[in-house]
């Protein structure tokens, strides 16, 4: 059974950094200085767990009127489960809660069908983030 939470203790918020860190730093060699950032300070971070068992992660910013959904990271045990789509989709109700009418996000380009599958429109041009290319991505919130 998949839950989502928002991560409010140590033992969770420490849970969403090791997802971070297995998927981000040791699976996609992003550096971890630029893993972590100050975001995080102010960010609502959102843990899943199957069965119990933390599984994913992802993180909201609030800037203004629009969420900022970041740090979307599933371990590979339970991609293909339907979790990310799961987070993305709590994020959003998230956002939705705190009066946000539009959800931003910079998705990496892989994961472009991911993301426009769920309502997000890519815009601009491509650009690096970490070493890997990503695009901008934006969907108004009902």
């Amino acid at each position: 059974m998949l839950t989502i939470d928002v991560a409010e203790n140590l033992a969770d918020r420490a849970a969403v950094f090791a997802i971070r860190g297995a998927v981000f730093v040791a699976e996609q060699r992003v550096p971890i200085a630029e893993e972590w950032d100050a975001r995080d300070l102010d960010a609502e971070h959102l843990l899943a767990r199957t069965d119990g068992v933390p599984t994913g992660t992802g993180r909201l910013v609030v800037e203004g009127v629009r969420g900022l959904l970041g740090r979307l990271a599933v371990l590979p045990e339970a991609r293909g489960t339907g979790a990310g789509a799961a987070l993305v989709r709590a994020i959003e109700e998230r956002a939705r809660k705190l009066g946000l009418g539009e959800m931003e996000l910079h998705a990496q380009t892989h994961a472009l069908g991911f993301y426009e599958r769920l309502g997000y429109t890519a815009r601009g041009e491509e650009f690096l983030d970490a070493g890997i290319a990503h695009l901008d991505m934006r969907k108004p919130l009902d």
